[in-house]
């Protein structure tokens, strides 16, 4: 069919002639509603979209299984361009030791040296500490 026929058609359907493929021999052109396409487009644009901040939350009397666990989900995380949040919370008398919830927070800082950077020390936030951790350049 040729581009005039096209044209033509699109025209009788009051739709629009796009090319898609313009570097082809001939070049291909589709009849489609250009602005339903252009929102369809959109749509799927914002589907794709996602947080890209992970948070974890954890007691201070998680097992060291469970920590290196939780460690390499974040790993996966910061592996895909995310920044991660470990929340270490503490609950009733565990407040009254708050270095077990530190030693937590340095386990993981070494368990993800190299792929992941924290952004700053440890911060104590309510009734807890959390730290931030940034993908490396590198990683």
């Amino acid at each position: 069919m040729a581009t005039g026929d096209a044209l033509k058609l699109a025209n009788e359907k009051e739709l629009d002639l796009v090319e898609v493929a313009p570097s082809a021999k001939p070049p291909v052109v589709k009849i489609i509603d250009f602005k339903r396409w252009l929102f369809r487009k959109e749509k799927e644009e914002k589907k794709k979209r996602r947080s890209e901040l992970k948070e974890f939350r954890v007691r201070p009397n998680i097992s060291d299984h469970d920590l290196q666990l939780r460690a390499s989900r974040a790993e996966k995380f910061l592996k895909g361009g995310d920044r991660v949040k470990l929340t270490v919370i503490f609950r009733g008398r565990e407040i009254t030791h708050p270095e077990v919830g530190l030693e937590k927070l340095k386990k993981v800082t070494e368990l993800l040296r190299g792929i992941g950077k924290p952004e700053k020390d440890p911060a104590r936030v309510g009734r807890g500490y959390e730290i931030t951790f940034v993908p490396s350049k590198n990683g």
